[in-house]
């Protein structure tokens, strides 16, 4: 088990994207959180299975409005006790 925490810059903002994020991550049984941030990035930080977590990122590009353009990513320590994943306000 791996925690990612990224930040995606591209087409990222109001076309659905924490969303899909969130209802991507539910499906493949994925925690942590997603949130717009002021500077139109994205945030993500997603825990699971290093090859869940890829396929999390592939269903989110796949959206139609949603074009990511660069990932900056980094793997940070597991939260032990995280269950689910949550969209979170902007910060």
């Amino acid at each position: 088990m791996v925690r990612r925490h990224m930040y995606i810059s591209g087409d990222v903002q109001g076309v659905g994207f924490r969303y899909r994020a969130n209802y991507a991550a539910k499906g493949l049984g994925l925690t942590g959180y997603v949130r717009n941030l002021y500077d139109g990035r994205v945030e993500i930080e997603v825990q699971g299975d290093r090859e869940l977590i890829s396929r999390f990122l592939g269903e989110i590009d796949a959206g139609s409005f949603i074009h990511i353009d660069n990932i900056e990513a980094r793997d940070i320590p597991v939260v032990e006790d995280e269950r689910s994943f949550n969209v979170l306000h902007s910060y």
